[in-house]
């Protein structure tokens, strides 16, 4: 990571057709190809939630992701952020699918 560049915590929904259409796996391969890590998971409300971590310009770059491309097959109507915040030191180890 470079110098300066602070590392941020923030956590998301995304709405819309992104259970069965294999949104997870994609969240997690593009987390891991940025060098993020967290979670996600598939809501009982048709959602997927999760959490990000690592460099500001990384997560950013997922959250862009997040709201305009998704997996092949889904259908992105909104993604909400919450939380978002700065912190010292990454919480998690991996970037994991929570069932």
């Amino acid at each position: 990571m470079a110098a300066g560049e602070g590392l941020v915590s923030v956590d998301y929904e995304v709405f819309g057709k992104v259970q069965g259409v294999f949104f997870r796996k994609y969240t997690q391969a593009e987390g891991k190809r940025l060098g993020l890590v967290g979670w996600v998971k598939n809501t009982s409300h048709g959602t997927v939630q999760g959490q990000l971590q690592g460099p500001t310009a990384n997560v950013q770059e997922l959250q862009e992701w997040l709201r305009k491309t998704g997996s092949p097959q889904s259908c992105i109507s909104r993604v909400e952020f919450h939380n978002e915040k700065k912190i010292e030191a990454l919480e998690h180890k991996d970037f994991v699918i929570l069932k």
